[in-house]
């Protein structure tokens, strides 16, 4: 049985960040507002303020997923595995990591740079697909 690179294990983990991440932001809505209105369709987001930073933060990480996760797997098909690739999916679940931590904790700066270097890493990662898998 093949066993899975490092940067497909990382990208399986920040997968199951993306599928976590929606808990306790659901869970304060619903204490919050109560289960019947939380079931309901209104507009309103009643949520306490972390809450509401804590969801934008897993949108922003739904947004970001999609391109990292083309690059692994693009990195994959052509077999590109290098300590650079392996470093940036290790980074990238890092700063991802780093990222919903830093927006609810609201420490100045914290979150623009964690999103940055998740952004940065999955650029070094595109640019080493491309340029040693051609």
């Amino acid at each position: 049985m093949q066993s899975l690179s490092t940067e497909l294990r990382y990208l399986l983990y920040v997968g199951l960040l993306q599928l976590v991440i929606w808990v306790p932001y659901i869970l304060a809505h619903l204490n919050r507002v109560g289960v019947s209105t939380a079931l309901g369709y209104r507009v309103s987001q009643d949520m306490p303020d972390w809450a509401h930073r804590l969801k934008a933060a897993h949108y922003n990480l739904v947004e970001n997923l999609v391109p990292f996760a083309a690059v692994v797997v693009a990195g994959e098909f052509v077999g590109v595995h290098t300590a650079v690739t392996h470093a940036c999916a290790v980074i990238f679940f890092l700063a991802r990591i780093a990222h919903p931590i830093a927006a609810v904790a609201q420490v100045w700066g914290t979150r623009t740079v964690a999103f940055a270097v998740g952004w940065a890493a999955t650029i070094v990662y595109l640019f080493v697909v491309l340029t040693t898998g051609a």
